[in-house]
């Protein structure tokens, strides 16, 4: 009845964020009265999302250092994430060939630019729309994976802390002092498609040197690597600067509590983190107010929601945890990316309900589930296996 891995509570987390995902995504289909009703006291997608960001400054990190190579770091995130997100857009993509599962425009865009922008994963970053909208936050996840190699190659890998603290700190600045840049400013200043070629050579290079034997190539490759991403976060995302820096600052966060639980800082040090992490957090979507698209009570909520989530989750690590959480959490990514292709698919042929219907809410939870049960056994574990074996087959002796 219970989770045995010590990692329990965090397969528990991914778990219960992919769900409350899934619902606010849904929810415009089969509850969209509801939604409207709920979203500006708490937006749902913000506080699953949050949940997943924390949990992966907690994880992510650990996988870099456990293995201490660079190299067998990006084996196993590339056979991790690229498989299934591959499989996924295969699919969306058939759909909407058959005329099943419409896709949104994107503009003057050449379908070429379009997939360079994807394959990298920072499409978000790099002026190009998401071809499903949930792929904006692996943008995020793969900054933070080279800004973690960027720190380890300098061997700061440790000042997880301070880091998350100054990402917060300068997201503060940033909003008090007024920066308002448009969306995708640094594409609309150089042009989409240089932008996408420059950067993704970039980001090659970056990966490559950075697994490279030589100290120098790894130190250069970092580095690039880092100011890529935080180049591309601050002056070209759709999301304001601020909250750009407060997902980073929530990451780094993660990380300092790992930090902590294995005794490499003290956990007064990351409760003090964390502090001021949600404090700036708060108080940067107070000062940016109230918009079209953004209701700051709602957000505020939600962050605060989702670090309290995170900080339960931790003191309940030493707990039984119950093996329905652990086993949502294990087909979490499956989830993620599946949903929005099975609803993209029912709002093109049968539409959204006029009217909120809890019933079709809790039928398309019963048919997503055991689809990502057989997405996470077919594709997502083989493909992990795979990886792991290349990369015993890689480390350097």
């Amino acid at each position: 009845m219970a989770g045995s891995s010590r990692l329990g509570w965090l397969d528990a987390l991914r778990g219960i964020a992919a769900l409350v995902v899934v619902f606010d995504h849904s929810s415009y289909t089969f509850m969209a009265d509801f939604r409207r009703e709920l979203m500006p006291q708490f937006n749902t997608s913000r506080y699953g999302i949050m949940v997943f960001f924390l949990v992966s400054g907690y994880i992510i990190p650990a996988s870099l250092e456990r293995r201490g190579c660079v190299r067998t770091f990006w084996i196993g995130r590339i056979f991790r994430v690229y498989p299934m997100w591959a499989a996924v857009v295969t699919v969306f993509l058939a759909a909407n060939l058959l005329g099943i599962a419409d896709m949104r425009d994107f503009g003057q865009q050449s379908a070429v630019t379009v997939a360079l922008a994807h394959a990298t994963m920072l499409q978000e970053l790099l002026g190009t729309p998401n071809l499903l909208l949930i792929l904006w936050t692996l943008s995020y996840e793969m900054s933070f994976y080279l800004l973690v190699v960027a720190l380890f190659t300098v061997r700061l890998h440790r000042q997880s802390a301070a880091v998350a603290v100054i990402l917060a700190v300068l997201a503060a600045v940033s909003v008090t002092a007024g920066v308002v840049l448009p969306a995708s400013a640094l594409s609309s200043l150089v042009g989409t498609g240089s932008l996408i070629a420059c950067a993704s050579i970039a980001m090659v290079i970056a990966i490559c040197c950075a697994s490279a034997r030589s100290p120098v190539l790894r130190v250069c490759g970092g580095v690039l690597g880092g100011v890529l991403a935080l180049v591309l976060i601050a002056f070209n995302g759709t999301v304001p600067v601020w909250e750009g820096l407060v997902i980073l600052a929530v990451m780094f966060l993660g990380t300092a509590v790992y930090r902590a639980e294995n005794g490499q800082t003290t956990w007064r040090y990351a409760a003090g983190t964390a502090v001021l992490v949600a404090a700036c957090g708060v108080g940067s979507a107070y000062r940016y107010g109230d918009g079209d698209h953004f209701t700051r009570r709602g957000w505020i909520v939600a962050f605060l929601l989702a670090v309290l989530t995170f900080g339960a989750g931790m003191a309940s690590r030493r707990r039984r945890i119950p093996r329905v959480l652990t086993g949502l959490g294990m087909i979490s990514y499956s989830v993620y990316l599946v949903h929005p292709v099975l609803l993209a698919v029912i709002d093109s042929t049968i539409g959204r309900r006029r009217q909120d219907s809890p019933a079709l809410e809790v039928a398309f939870f019963t048919v997503l589930l055991p689809l990502c049960l057989l997405t996470y056994r077919c594709i997502e574990a083989p493909s992990q296996t795979w990886g792991r074996r290349l990369a015993r087959h890689m480390q350097p002796p």
